[in-house]
């Protein structure tokens, strides 16, 4: 394959590696942990790889032991994220440091090929291609869950055929949950694998303390802002259309919070503010309305709102409704099924209690059916195929029009709609996601070598220098918590939600009032891969308020 100028220098590229993962490390234990909820039931489901300590490596100048060799599979599970491909990068090359004879598989296409047998060896000539670059073609990921005994043991038999000592799974948090379980299991059994996990997500939502950033959230934040950055410029060159922004997250908004202080549009709707103040779809349509106003005051007929994926699910109003319809496609599938499009709507409409009722019938009918449509794996709504910015825009529109009506508004307003979600997902990794990938991998290698299991990669102090970044591991049931999925409840990783009392958050609230209402925008333009460190290796803004440094 014909490979382009940028990608042939970038090939080049050699991640840096934190000083306590060159050479030989040694393994410091910390105090046992415990869950961040529901300590009992998280206990009583995980009882061999509960309360494990937290690790850290540190450099050590004397080998303790020479290892024999050993073979280590993995999975890309889930959506995509820059930065995977070196995570794998680092794993290979922190099993080659431990011994040459160490073998890496991987299974196709995700968890499915590790139940149904289809894998590959990688080399250092097939990863060769692969180094920072986007995507996870190296091997294909998948959306299968790993949940049942029979999987387990379908993805043991390979695991024994293969001779492998150690599998690791490269997710976000339902990944990493059923790399717990799978930890658990073969734990139990006495299958001698070893299992690790590592936090990937765009979204932003698997971190703590520990897991200070999920890789690929620097890089397709930089990739969305550019691209804001760029509307931003032309709605300020045109002075003519309103432009709604929907951005990927459905279960928190990080994304959105991190693109509004990299870009500083009009409008950045926060889901978690939305649920903490019992927000109605009327406040919200009524407060962009009140930007829209007061900016035509002052001739500004353009502006930019950014909105969060899952923002409807957070709306008390409509997650009551949802709740309710989630129920009512099961009640009444079989009635629901074989009716065309308006019949549909008005059967659902008689099944729902009044109150919710009269909500549903408010939604514009395409909104209505997309809130009607089959659910998730999980469950949930499919949240990326509601219109949401859509929605929002077509309310304001007709509320603008009955306060023109009113005296109230003498503007002109006209929407143009944009959702940004794949196009992230697999870019070339920021320097910043280039080295943070490539250290949890090779850090993955450490923690297999060091017998552990149940355990998920840690890199922190992210902020610092890489060669001061820490590393070590962290027991996945510390970050478990009970929830209800299905009709019943689980043990999961509980999901970071945006901190309202945390410094990114307050940094934008303090600006909201200004930035609605003058044009303030911010234009970050393309990732950088080459100049100065202040602009290749920054890490993201949110990053940056939430270890109290400045942006």
């Amino acid at each position: 394959m014909k490979k382009s100028a940028l990608q042939r220098v970038r090939a080049e590229y050699q991640p840096k590696l934190p000083k306590d993962l060159q050479g030989d490390v040694k393994v410091k234990f910390g105090e046992a942990t415990e869950s961040v909820a529901n300590q009992e039931e998280i206990k009583e489901r995980f009882p061999h790889t509960y309360g494990m300590p937290i690790v850290q490596f540190e450099h050590n100048d004397k080998p303790e032991r020479v290892e024999e060799p050993f073979n280590v599979g993995i999975i890309l599970s889930g959506g995509q994220a820059p930065g995977g491909h070196n995570v794998v990068s680092g794993i290979f090359d922190g099993l080659k440091k431990l011994n040459k004879e160490n073998r890496l598989y991987g299974f196709l296409m995700g968890p499915a090929g590790f139940i149904n047998h289809q894998y590959m060896e990688l080399t250092a000539g097939y990863i060769a291609e692969y180094r920072n670059t986007g995507g996870f073609d190296i091997i294909g990921s998948g959306r299968t869950k790993l949940e049942t005994p029979e999987q387990f043991e379908a993805g043991l038999k390979i695991l024994k055929e293969l001779n492998i000592k150690a599998l690791v799974i490269i997710g976000g948090d339902d990944s990493n949950t059923n790399a717990a379980v799978l930890a658990e299991y073969y734990k139990n059994i006495g299958a001698g694998v070893q299992v690790i996990g590592v936090p990937k997500t765009i979204d932003g939502d698997l971190k703590n303390e520990w897991i200070e950033t999920s890789f690929g959230f620097d890089t397709a934040c930089k990739v969305y802002s550019e691209v804001i950055g760029n509307i931003q410029r032309d709605c300020n060159s045109a002075k003519k259309y309103y432009h709604f922004i929907k951005l990927m997250g459905r279960s928190a908004s990080h994304i959105a919070l991190e693109c509004a202080l990299e870009t500083q549009p009009n409008i950045c709707l926060i889901s978690e503010e939305v649920l903490a103040k019992r927000m109605t779809l009327d406040n919200i349509v009524s407060y962009i309305c009140y930007v829209i106003a007061e900016r035509a005051k002052l001739g500004w007929n353009f502006g930019t709102v950014l909105i969060p994926e899952g923002l409807i699910e957070f709306i008390p109003s409509m997650k009551t409704l949802i709740a309710e319809l989630n129920d009512v496609l099961v009640e009444y599938a079989d009635e629901l099924e074989s009716l065309e499009e308006n019949a549909k709507l008005e059967a659902i409409h008689r099944h729902l209690s009044p109150a919710n009722a009269d909500l549903y019938k408010m939604l514009p009918k395409t909104i209505a059916l997309q809130l009607s449509l089959d659910r998730d794996s999980h469950g949930n709504v499919q949240v990326s195929l509601i219109e949401t910015e859509s929605l929002l825009s077509q309310m304001v529109a007709k509320r603008l029009d009955e306060m023109a009506e009113n005296g109230e508004y003498s503007g002109k307003f006209a929407a143009q709609h944009h959702f940004f979600g794949y196009e992230g997902r697999c870019a070339d990794p920021t320097n910043f996601d280039a080295d943070y990938t490539y250290a949890l991998g090779y850090n993955a290698a450490m923690l297999i070598n060091s017998g552990l299991t149940g355990y998920m990669s840690s890199v922190r102090n992210l902020t610092d220098k890489t060669e001061n970044w820490i590393c070590g591991g962290i027991p996945i049931t510390m970050m478990m918590n009970m929830e209800r999925r299905n009709g019943e409840m689980k043990p999961v990783i509980q999901k970071a939600l945006v901190n309202l009392n945390g410094r990114p958050y307050l940094k934008f609230a303090s600006m909201r009032e200004t930035l609605a209402l003058n044009t303030l925008y911010q234009y970050p333009g393309p990732i950088q891969y080459f100049g100065p460190s202040e602009i290749c290796d920054r890490p993201s803004m949110t990053l940056l308020l939430e270890h109290n440094k400045e942006i």
